[in-house]
């Protein structure tokens, strides 16, 4: 398709942000001594859904959602500065879609409703030079880039009628604007992400109640056939909000045994099969977890009042009376490994070591914050209204000196 090589300009005056009297830019947490930034200067900010990918490939810049537009955050210089790339979008930051930056080009995919459909565009975050990707019929929604940028994927779907829901996946061309269209369904398609590093694989789940559904799968983009990574072993069982390994070799996912019971973060191979789980205290049980690049550490974003770790186990599924979340970032240490026997299959076991970096005891979690590891690994980034505003914050690994 022919594309639009445009300047987008930037000349537009912003009033000057009124942030609350105690919402600090800088502190070093009193109980941990971590040291927490707040990276945006607008309230309303927010960063990313947690497996939506924000950083460049060199890694020296993050994109978050400001209600100015999308914004680049300089990770290289101790100010944080910022840098408006699509200015006055109305982008949300509570969804899971939407927004990626790719691993390769130095652009963010966006999608923008049009009055015809969805037009997904892009923009170089240096030059901020726009170009229109793909147009998209309406009920189409863009999920992800895959590893060398060559497809956008996502979902679409049909109208619902008596006989059930009905969705597939498309995989647009970048280069030519194709779309095709792949793997008709009448499971509820969510949660689409493509491998870091394998251009062919993508990661997406069956939405619905958790223990009713077979939630996490792979596939091949453009293919038909989906690879079940998880099968469920006994009655309310549950596993999701998956994501892949920063090297692409596992598929990394939230289970319990049953539900509100027994707390791991479960992992399974790509390619060999072979599966991890680490246990998790109630506590220390998060909405959302993430790994960081080099893979030796794991964070976690805690859990509210309303969590699954604040209730008995289903069927019960009661509020605990005296509450037993933990409304922290985490950072996980994982242990060293045993092998057990686990439904006839060997499955490596061990435990998480928790360090607390950040009291969200004043945090909402009607909002998640959804962390993810900086590239270098020495931040974690989340969002938070903990000080009224939503904003996006890091916090330091190491602890201050």
């Amino acid at each position: 398709m022919r594309t639009l090589a445009l300047t987008v300009q930037l000349a537009v005056a912003f009033a000057p942000p009124i942030l609350a009297a105690d919402t600090p830019r800088e502190w070093v947490e009193p109980l941990t001594g971590h040291r927490v930034v707040r990276l945006s200067r607008e309230p309303g900010s927010g960063s990313f859904y947690f497996h939506q990918y924000a950083y460049t490939p060199e890694g020296d810049k993050l994109l978050i959602s400001t209600p100015g537009g999308l914004v680049t955050v300089n990770l290289t210089n101790s100010n944080f500065d910022l840098e408006v790339v699509v200015p006055r979008a109305t982008y949300g930051v509570g969804g899971s879609s939407g927004i990626e930056v790719g691993r390769k080009t130095r652009h963010v995919y966006y999608s923008v409703r049009g009055e015809t459909g969805t037009v997904i565009r892009a923009t170089h975050l240096d030059t901020k030079a726009t170009r229109d990707v793909v147009k998209l019929p309406f009920y189409a929604a863009f999920n992800s880039v895959n590893a060398d940028e060559t497809f956008l994927v996502g979902t679409f779907s049909e109208r619902r009628s008596s006989n059930g829901r009905s969705m597939k996946f498309y995989a647009a061309n970048v280069q030519s604007g194709e779309v095709k269209f792949f793997n008709p369904d009448t499971n509820w398609l969510n949660h689409v992400q493509c491998s870091p590093t394998d251009p062919t694989l993508m990661l997406f789940c069956h939405e619905g109640p958790w223990h009713d559904v077979d939630r996490v799968w792979t596939m091949r983009i453009g293919a038909d056939t989906a690879k079940l990574m998880h099968p469920r072993t006994m009655p309310y069982e549950i596993a999701g909000h998956e994501f892949f390994s920063r090297d692409g070799q596992w598929v990394w996912y939230d289970l319990q045994t049953p539900r509100a019971k027994e707390f791991w973060l479960a992992g399974v191979h790509v390619k060999t099969g072979e599966r991890i789980r680490y246990s998790v205290p109630r506590s220390e049980w998060s909405v959302h977890y993430n790994i960081s690049a080099d893979g030796k550490l794991f964070a976690g974003d805690g859990g509210g009042p309303n969590s699954v770790a604040n209730k008995t186990p289903m069927p019960e599924n009661a509020r605990l009376d005296s509450p037993a979340n933990g409304q922290w970032i985490y950072l996980f240490r994982p242990s060293s490994l045993e092998t057990k026997t686990i439904n006839g299959q060997p499955v490596k076991n061990g435990h998480f070591t928790a360090e607390k970096l950040v009291d969200l005891s004043k945090h909402n979690y009607q909002l998640e914050p959804n962390v993810t590891f900086t590239p270098n690994g020495k931040w974690i980034v989340f969002r938070s209204n903990m000080h009224g505003d939503r904003h996006a914050y890091a916090v330091e690994v190491a602890k201050a000196r």
